[in-house]
């Protein structure tokens, strides 16, 4: 089992979903975790109860991930709060799916990419900034980066360009021990767009026709991921982009 004792761990946008499920695993091998949410106190309060009874120390700070100033402030409270970063996790994002391209509106575009593009940016900058040497920084990406999908062109696009940034942060920082990879899961059930059981019937089927596992990704599957790349048994692992989509093609 792999130790995160000792370590220190930020997952943006971690009150539920993949990055609820990526603290709790941190937790679970030992590392103290800092949540960050932007808007559901109640939820993140949820998370931070259910890691303090696996025995981490735990703080919950609000930011919004699109607004550098929060950045920076999220940044200096983890610090304050405990002396140091490990590893960030960069998953905080919104989803915009079925929109056809002619359809998008300009206030939908700036949306999606202010948090997507421009907040995953400057949180990566900030992780890089405030890392300890030999941490590590994961972007959790999104497989319509890989195989396009029609009515994802906005989210998509927003979330390629991280992916690129961790083709030359990895380059960048590389000398200090800190790896920089992505993880790139296949649409994760119970989370996000799929929260709800019937939410996108069409989209559902054809995503589950695509992956010959025949089923969405799970969190745990992302999270196995994920604690892999915290852990010590990546420590030469730097600029990779995983796939997690049980070897759906398109």
């Amino acid at each position: 089992m792999n130790n995160l004792h000792n370590k220190v761990a930020l997952i943006t946008g971690s009150a539920r979903g993949l990055g609820k499920a990526i603290a709790e695993r941190y937790a679970a091998l030992g590392a103290d975790i800092i949540i960050n949410y932007s808007r559901d106190k109640a939820s993140a309060d949820e998370v931070v109860e259910n890691i303090k009874k696996l025995g981490s120390r735990v703080i919950a700070v609000q930011a919004d991930i699109s607004k550098v100033a929060d950045l920076e402030r999220l940044f200096t409270e983890a610090k304050a709060a405990f002396g140091k970063i490990d590893i960030v996790v960069a998953n905080a994002g919104i989803e915009l799916v079925e929109t056809p391209v002619v359809d998008f509106t300009e206030e939908q575009f700036d949306k999606v990419f202010s948090i997507n593009t421009k907040g995953t940016y400057f949180t990566m900058q900030q992780a890089a900034k405030n890392i300890t040497d030999n941490g590590r920084i994961i972007y959790i990406a999104s497989s319509t980066t890989s195989f396009p999908v029609p009515g994802m062109a906005v989210y998509g696009g927003s979330k390629t360009t991280p992916r690129y940034l961790v083709d030359i942060l990895s380059k960048e920082i590389g000398h200090r021990g800190v790896t920089v990879n992505s993880i790139i899961p296949f649409a994760v059930d119970h989370s996000g767009i799929f929260a709800e059981a019937d939410s996108y019937p069409e989209l559902r089927k054809q995503l589950l026709d695509s992956c010959p596992m025949g089923r969405l990704a799970h969190v745990d599957d992302v999270a196995n991921a994920a604690e892999f790349f915290a852990s010590d048994l990546s420590s030469f692992v730097n600029g990779q982009h995983l796939l997690v989509n049980g070897g759906a093609t398109n």
